[in-house]
């Protein structure tokens, strides 16, 4: 027993430990943070950083955007800037959004006028197709606020008033007692501790505490504020003529009359606190679900408390609380999710509030500062287009289109974290996602328009298959059937293809296989017991099977297009030849019949040659050091392999013309040819393979009988490279020994059987 004791006394006395180091880093957070302030402090810290302290909540957002940075991102139809914010780094790239760089560009627009307009005057609705990523868009959003109202540069204050106890004060508004004189001596009641506190009255709305000062006042506090910077900022009209909400004007009223005027009395009662945007408590950032009709509501509080707890003069004074979606969202974001959903009748009263930055309830009218945001699909918007009330929305409607992803890298990411949640600990084999995000961007491809381009290119434009498509949008990659001056036009217009059906009702990404569906195919794959693990097979397997949901799916309804568009069954197909390209890549590269640097190394010494034979430039030996005219047999084989058309001049400048392009997108960069001239690099690859495919076949068939457990008749030379190989892909590629064995047996079966 005693023993027991003994070990208990250690036990305690650490946890009252790390309870007072616990109380202790609390509390030197409350006060770093400055979570209570009196006004006066308040003002203080507003003359210390006015542009902090006079943003609305648009100016908020912007600011937010801009805290976490931005970057200029690189595709081959053009440079586009990226917001940091949706790249979610204070949860490690948890729900990032991927791709959607134009609608954060667009949203951002929209908020930087709505800054320089004074107030939001429109509901910013983002349309697209079902789950083309609006969801994820707004929730980017509003937990990079969050995230942003916990830093200093993110401070948040609203205000509340303090009424100290009865038996501690002797003022004028009724209270009397013999200890007040400690009481009366205070300029503000913000840190009376709470049992000397009768009433505390909270702000709903969380009203700015500069609109405490009267108007007249607070224009010349502005004015003196902006000082030298009345060109950089603009003052909200919420901060330069809004009011006080109802209850905190009858509460100032009403205190201002009992001490006869004088203001700083009156201004003892206010306690400045900080607050943080925070989407579970309903503060700053709200959704609205469709299903939900009332988005503000008022009600009595005067006779739901004890009339002793607040002073006589305010007895008499009629006060509401208010509540509702709008009300807990002021000063931040509102989310009107789906919004097209709700009966009509049930965002009529959007019209005046968006308009008017006011909401009228029964007995009141609450001034908002307040960025709406709404959501809904392109059906419900079509829909809406057609109503006669459409006309009255529009003015206050500003529209950003978000269509599906059209670069399949993003696709795949995106599956790649939805396959890892799904497959828990269960190992997913290489290209799985690419699989299913591949067949999921072909399905969204639109056949070109070819009557938009030139007559030269208009050919070339209609022989684009939908797989072209995707590595023009993913990679810049051309097709290899391509003369030089055909390639040169292409790649010149592939930002015009790109953009092409931006104006067009059915665009480009409105339709196709939606990543909600998408997510069914992943789900099923990953709970496939027919491998032990998950399987680019299976997927392949799996989209097949969704591709008979024609009665379920309206995309699958589309006819099919020449080229091979909208043919979904046979995108299955290029999605299977892909998938065996890469694995056959690995597989050539892991057997080590040739090093992969070989071909970059032949080809760098043909740029070398072609750069000095346009110069009529002598070549320096590297092995003598002697100078040597360029090597014209050698530049005339690589060219001959490359299986090209036209003069070889014309191709040679073209080259150098190409590398100068990319110098000129990525200054102070040494040009790197194998991410230049990635398309020619694969074709000198390919040849090669081609003429060594009897000896690759012969690896390719080793490694099968290594993986199958039927190495015995191998040769020592032969066992050796398969086992190298199958330790290459493992440790390089990510395969396991079980998804090594059934991918190249499937590749030596479709594309090596002898």
């Amino acid at each position: 027993m005693v023993m027991a004791e003994d070990m208990q006394e250690p036990r305690v006395g650490a946890v009252k430990e790390m309870l007072a180091g616990l109380g202790t880093a609390v509390r030197d957070d409350f006060t770093r943070n400055r979570r209570v302030l009196s006004y006066a402090e308040y003002l203080e810290l507003v003359l210390a950083e006015p542009l902090r302290q006079l943003r609305s909540s648009t100016q908020y957002i912007v600011d937010a955007l801009d805290h976490y940075g931005s970057s200029d991102v690189k595709y081959p139809w053009g440079s586009v800037r990226r917001f940091h914010m949706f790249d979610a780094p204070w949860a490690n790239g948890e729900d990032r959004l991927f791709g959607q760089e134009h609608v954060q560009n667009a949203v951002y627009r929209v908020l930087r006028a709505f800054v320089q307009d004074g107030r939001p005057n429109k509901l910013i609705l983002l349309h697209g197709p079902n789950g083309s990523a609006k969801s994820t868009f707004i929730r980017c959003l509003g937990r990079g606020l969050e995230n942003y109202s916990t830093l200093d540069e993110g401070a948040l204050y609203r205000f509340s008033w303090i009424f100290p106890a009865a038996r501690h004060t002797r003022s004028g508004i009724g209270f009397g007692g013999k200890d007040a004189a400690a009481v009366e001596a205070m300029e503000s009641f913000a840190y009376l501790p709470d049992d000397l506190i009768d009433a505390r009255v909270g702000d709903e709305l969380r009203d700015h505490p500069l609109l405490l000062i009267p108007l007249d006042e607070r224009a010349k506090l502005i004015t003196k504020l902006l000082d030298g910077r009345q060109g950089s900022f603009n003052v909200c009209d919420y901060l330069r003529g809004g009011s006080l909400a109802p209850k905190n004007r009858a509460i100032y009223d009403a205190l201002l009359a009992s001490y006869q005027g004088d203001y700083l009395q009156v201004l003892r009662h206010v306690r400045v606190e900080r607050f943080e945007v925070s989407q579970r408590y309903r503060q700053g950032w709200v959704t609205v679900e469709p299903q939900l009709s009332v988005d503000a509501s008022e009600r009595q509080i005067t006779a739901d408390r004890t009339l002793g707890a607040l002073p006589p003069s305010l007895q008499s004074v009629s006060l509401h609380e208010y509540g509702g979606e709008v009300v807990g969202a002021n000063r931040g974001l509102i989310e009107f999710d789906d919004l097209l959903k709700r009966p009509l009748e049930h965002y009529k009263y959007l019209l005046t509030t968006v308009e008017r930055a006011a909401l009228s309830l029964t007995n009141s009218t609450l001034f908002l500062d307040l960025v709406f945001l709404g959501s809904c699909n392109d059906i419900h918007l079509a829909a809406f287009r057609e109503i006669p009330d459409f006309q009255s929305f529009k003015g206050r409607i500003e529209l950003v289109r978000l269509p599906y992803i059209l670069d399949v890298r993003h696709e795949e990411l995106l599956y790649r974290e939805r396959l890892r949640e799904a497959a828990g600990g269960r190992h997913v084999a290489p290209h799985t996602a690419y699989v299913a995000a591949l067949w999921a961007v072909l399905s969204r491809m639109r056949k070109p328009q070819v009557e938009r381009y030139p007559s030269t290119l208009a050919e070339v434009m209609g022989k684009l298959s939908p797989v072209d498509k995707v590595e023009l949008y993913s990679t810049g990659q051309l097709p290899d059937d391509l003369t030089p001056d055909r390639a040169r036009e292409l790649a010149a217009h592939i930002k015009d293809l790109y953009h092409e059906s931006d104006t067009y009702p059915i665009y480009e990404g409105r339709v196709g296989a939606s990543p909600r569906e998408m997510q069914g195919v992943l789900l099923a794959a990953a709970g496939s017991t027919r491998y032990p693990y998950v399987s680019p097979l299976v997927v392949l397997d799996e989209i097949i099977e969704l591709c008979k949901q024609t009665t379920l799916y309206e995309f699958l309804r589309q006819d099919v297009q020449p080229g091979g568009y909208h043919d979904h069954k046979k995108l299955v197909d290029v999605a299977r030849a892909r998938l065996l390209d890469r694995i056959d890549d690995e597989v050539r590269a892991s057997v080590g019949l040739v090093e992969e640097s070989e071909y970059s190394r032949v080809f760098d010494r043909y740029v070398n040659h072609v750069m000095h034979h346009l110069k009529k430039e002598k070549v320096r030996e590297t092995s003598t050091g002697r100078m040597l005219d360029p090597d014209e047999t050698m530049m005339r084989e690589v060219e001959r392999t490359l299986e090209l058309t036209g003069r070889p001049e014309d191709f040679r400048q073209s080259l150098i013309a190409k590398i100068g392009a990319w110098s000129l997108d990525h200054r102070g960069q040494k040009p790197v040819l194998a991410v230049i001239f990635a398309d020619l690099l694969r074709k000198l690859r390919d040849a090669y393979f081609e003429r060594h495919k009897k000896t690759i076949a012969k690896g390719i068939t080793d490694l099968v009988l290594l993986l199958s457990d039927n190495a015995g008749g191998l040769s020592a030379e032969g066992r050796t490279r398969a086992e190298g190989a199958l330790e290459t892909l493992i440790g390089k590629y990510g395969y396991t020994r079980e998804s090594a064995r059934d991918l190249v047996g499937a590749l030596a079966t479709l594309r090596y059987r002898s």
